[in-house]
Order: C-alpha cells, then sequence, then structure tokens
C-alpha cells in the first residue's frame, strides 16, 4: 500500500550560529550543506556550508525521538528515521521553509505497515533506502536490516535480512554495505548486498579494530579511499570517546583475514580530553575540505564537532563546537 499525506506548517523557526572557515566560500562546488537529526528535541537542523557565514536553521518534524537522516537538494528532500512513529520519513520542502525563514517542513510520506522499531541508521543508494532495527523488548530483541524501495508516493518493503550481532551505524558504497557491531570493536562488510535474498544473513567478512572500545558511527570516503569509525566506549563517561581514521582502507582492508584485526599502525587515533568526544554516535566526512564531521551526543546536552583532517594521532581540538541537543545523527551533502 502507498500514500502520500501532506501537513501544514509547524511553527518558530530558530536560527543558531556556527563557526566556520570562511574559505569554504572559495570552493567551486554549487552546495555543501549539513543536516543533523536529534533524538529529543523533535528538530533536525540544516546548515548551508558555502555561506560566508554559515547558520544553522532547526525546523520542526513529528516526533522528538529521531535518528538516521539523509537529504537530497536535487529532489529537496530529508528521510529520517523515526524512533518516536518507527517508520521512515519522507519531508519537502526545506529549501522554501529555509529562505523565508519560517519552520514550514511537509511530511510527504512515510512507510505504512509496522515493518519494524528502534531503528537507528540509514543509507540511502539511488531509490533504495537502508533501515537498522537495533535490538529492543518491543521487536523481541531481533537486530535487521530492512531495505525499502523509494517511489513519488512512499517505501515499499523489498527485503528484509536477520543479523547475528547488535547493529547501529551502516554506510553502502556501490553494492557493498559496510556495518558496525555495536557492543564491540568489530566493522563488517555484505557484499552484492542488494543480492542477497531475505532472511538470516551472515557478514562476507568481520575484523576487528584493535584500540577500538565501541563503535557506533561510521563513514567511507571512496574519493580518497578513507574510513572512519567513532568509538563511544562507555556510554556512561563522556571522555573517554574517540575517531578511528584508517588511510588507505582498501587494502588495509583487503589484506586484513576474515575475523583478523586490524591493528592500530594502520589506525589515525583521536583521542582525549581536548577532542570533547564522550559519546560520539555518528560522523560525516568532506573529501573536498577535508573536514571531519561529528554528532557527539554525551557532552553538553549534544554537539556537533568539525575536525580538520589530523596527519597523525593524537589529542586534537575540534576546530569548531556548535550546541545541538540530542543530536544522533549527521549527513553531508555536496554537488
Amino acid at each position: 500500500m502507498k500514500k502520500t499525506i501532506f501537513l501544514s506548517a509547524f511553527a518558530s523557526l530558530s536560527i543558531l550560529s556556527c563557526n566556520d572557515d570562511d574559505s569554504m566560500t572559495t570552493m567551486s562546488d554549487s552546495e555543501f550543506k549539513l543536516v543533523t537529526s536529534s533524538n529529543t528535541s523533535g528538530k533536525i537542523s540544516f546548515t548551508d556550508l558555502l555561506l560566508l557565514n554559515p547558520t544553522t536553521v532547526s525546523l520542526s518534524v513529528i516526533g522528538t525521538d529521531n535518528d538516521g537522516i539523509y537529504y537530497d537538494s536535487s529532489s529537496d528532500e530529508v528521510i529520517l528515521a523515526s524512533r518516536t512513529n518507527n517508520r521512515i520519513e519522507r519531508y519537502t520542502n526545506l529549501k522554501n521553509a529555509v529562505e523565508a525563514k519560517t519552520d514550514n517542513l511537509m511530511l510527504a510520506n512515510f512507510n505504512l505497515n509496522a515493518d519494524f522499531t528502534n531503528p537507528r541508521e540509514i543509507a540511502v543508494s539511488e531509490d533504495k533506502v537502508i533501515v537498522t532495527q537495533d535490538q529492543a523488548a518491543s521487536n523481541g530483541d531481533t537486530n535487521k536490516l530492512l531495505v525499502y524501495q523509494k517511489t513519488a508516493t512512499g517505501f515499499t518493503l523489498l527485503n528484509e535480512y536477520t543479523l547475528d550481532f547488535k547493529v547501529w551505524g551502516i554506510h553502502i558504497n556501490g553494492n557493498d554495505l559496510y556495518a558496525i557491531a555495536d557492543l564491540t570493536s568489530d566493522l563488517v562488510v555484505f557484499n552484492n548486498f542488494f543480492s542477497m535474498p531475505s532472511g538470516n544473513i551472515t557478514a562476507s567478512k568481520r575484523v576487528t579494530i584493535e584500540g577500538l572500545t565501541r563503535t557506533h558511527g561510521i563513514t567511507y570516503s571512496p574519493e580518497d579511499d578513507v574510513m572512519i569509525l567513532t568509538d563511544v566506549a562507555s556510554a556512561a563517561d563522556a571522555t573517554d570517546g574517540g575517531l578511528v581514521i584508517i588511510t588507505n582502507f582498501t587494502n588495509v582492508f583487503g589484506t586484513t583475514s576474515n575475523m583478523g584485526t586490524i591493528a592500530m599502525s594502520n589506525q589515525i587515533r583521536i583521542y582525549g580530553s581536548s577532542t570533547t568526544l564522550g559519546n560520539p554516535v555518528d560522523v560525516a566526512y568532506d573529501y573536498v575540505s577535508n573536514r571531519i564531521y561529528v554528532a557527539e551526543r554525551a557532552n553538553a546536552g549534544g554537539t556537533v564537532l568539525t575536525f580538520d583532517f589530523p596527519t597523525a594521532s593524537g589529542n586534537v581540538a575540534p576546530i569548531s563546537t556548535r550546541a545541538e541537543a540530542g543530536v544522533a545523527a549527521i549527513y553531508l551533502f555536496r554537488k
């Protein structure tokens, strides 16, 4: 079943200042935008990073608890994993809302069936949307990946997969899906993911990241072959988080055996008091500006941190910090 729903405008737009480097305006790219979700505020945020003085606009969505987020400027749509409503939601009218300074995002449609509960991350590849279901009492403690086809009128479930590990962050690269195994220091990959039939699936390969305690966020840049993972370590500790960066990733991962370990010598590690990383739950990376954007959940009720890409491990401070209540997921769009 498919259905399109249009809602009336919300009220109250809030604008927060955001520090960034003015040199960003010299890039030739026509668009460079960042969106985030929150699991407490009932808001998403939007920042145009090409502006001379970028400001962050907060816009209301249905439900206060949201996680994975995606933005496509060409269709002007935001796709959101709603943990309040246990569904994928698609919102439109973002550009008009930002230009007019009005809080009137519109909920265009969502998946109608109760296919999952407790969603975390999403990944989008053309018309496919992948959702992670994290185990909870509401779903019989079952970890899943669900694949939907995005249409003009909604989302159609194509496949669903049951996993033998607790899931959180995912990243799709071509037909290969990378995922973290939550509560562990492990990274997995499912090769030819979209060709896999529904049912119980096991990873094509699983490796351990030496020195990483508990990974959550993941992103990969094929342009410069960089994999970045976040380490939340102890969820109760707001000081022990970090970033693990693996350059030359294809070779490093390829030469590591299944169930093997990627050594610290193959990592750039950002840890320490200056980083303000406690529970970094999601991460995005821009290969043009060589900047890393982090959704840090534990400190100050939630912050968005920006780091210059490091050349060596260390206790590196972010170049900018912005308060974002309950920030849960982060996504960059560049065109």
